[in-house]
């Protein structure tokens, strides 16, 4: 999340508190009845406001004292519920909606019992019994809608992994035909060039003949051409991987996930194989993160140790350890690499919640 993103939503969490506040503080200078005491609990559960995303349940607990509190002791009008329904709503976005039921209830029956004997108390608490019944609905309305964008936005980033997911393997099947096509024709050609250039010499000193400049500069270049056309042709075939972790990461967090790269020991160059395996292992772990634990921080860490190189993929999301998910394609071809190599592989749920994924590699002299 950005720093501007996150100063955006702190104003907009004051300025519902002083907004709120500054309705409530308005109706209560025009009671007379109002002291100083009412005053300060007005601010108090106003204030509290400004915190909902952070504590949800404790804000929903602090607007409800004070508003209690304040009804009780000064008797006021209706404005005086606006902080509580206001944090029942937030508490109600955020899924708490029983907490929120009952914190209006609460309210509700505090606002009653602190003047029973009043003409139009049944007419106000009826409309308060609406304004609190609307608060949670909506705040359920609002948190199904965040829900149905996230659902949303996972299900377009999915989209287009897949469609490069998809271009990527046809990019790797047109390499490998590409592949076929010079070894079936160009090489069979160059063999057959070099291997008459080869006869000719051999007859020609067999001979005792001068060998033509020409006939050896064929024999020659036609060698260096078979040369240049099999590592054409093992670049091909070889599926190696297009950028490293940060970039991987860069890329992550581009897409909307919170992902940070955190790198320990002495790095330093890594055997081709370790480096492909390390590279597959980072982008299915973020390919799972962003697929599974939703709006979850993700943590890359690579540490490079003494004859060792461990990768580990922390999340804090869905995942918990009484339900094991269950593994698919790309945690068994994590789960291949690692063992082609002689590493070991951990990936499950973490005690305190979310998703890790651990491998340690041996490592070898860099080629």
């Amino acid at each position: 999340m950005s720093g501007n993103s996150v100063t955006r939503r702190q104003l907009a969490d004051a300025a519902l508190a002083v907004v709120v506040g500054a309705l409530v503080l308005t109706s209560a200078a025009f009671d007379t009845d109002t002291t100083f005491v009412d005053f300060a609990l007005i601010v108090v559960g106003c204030a509290a406001l400004g915190f909902y995303r952070a504590a949800p349940r404790a804000v929903l607990a602090v607007a409800t004292v004070s508003g209690v509190a304040y009804v009780l002791h000064a008797q006021p009008g209706t404005t005086a519920a606006l902080p509580v329904i206001a944090a029942v709503h937030t508490a109600s976005r955020v899924g708490h909606r029983g907490l929120a039921a009952e914190s209006g209830g609460v309210f509700l029956a505090a606002y009653v019992v602190a003047d029973p004997g009043a003409q139009d108390v049944v007419e106000k608490s009826a409309l308060l019994a609406g304004w609190f019944l609307c608060a949670v609905v909506t705040g359920l309305a609002d948190r199904n809608w965040q829900a149905y964008l996230r659902q949303t936005e996972q299900r377009a980033l999915e989209a287009e992994r897949t469609r490069e997911e998809a271009a990527l393997r046809r990019a790797g099947e047109e390499r490998l035909r590409i592949a076929r096509e010079l070894h079936d024709s160009l090489t069979h050609s160059i063999s057959i060039v070099k291997l008459q250039a080869g006869v000719a010499v051999h007859l020609a000193r067999k001979r005792g003949e001068e060998v033509p400049p020409a006939l050896l500069a064929i024999q020659e270049a036609s060698g260096e051409a078979m040369r240049e056309l099999r590592a054409t042709l093992e670049v091909l075939r070889t599926d190696e991987p297009t950028g490293t972790p940060a970039l991987l990461v860069e890329r992550a967090r581009a897409a909307g996930l919170a992902a940070e790269l955190a790198v320990t020991g002495d790095e330093r160059p890594l055997p081709a194989t370790v480096d492909r395996a390390m590279y597959r292992i980072v982008q299915e772990a973020l390919t799972n993160a962003a697929r599974h634990a939703g709006q979850a921080k993700v943590c890359v860490e690579l540490t490079y140790g003494h004859g060792k190189l461990t990768i580990r993929v922390d999340d804090d999301g869905n995942a918990v350890p009484d339900r094991p998910p269950v593994p698919g394609i790309g945690l068994t071809g994590m789960g291949e690499r690692v063992a082609a190599l002689g590493g070991t592989l951990h990936a499950g749920p973490r005690p305190e919640g979310g998703f890790s994924v651990c491998a340690q590699l041996p490592l070898g002299e860099a080629g």
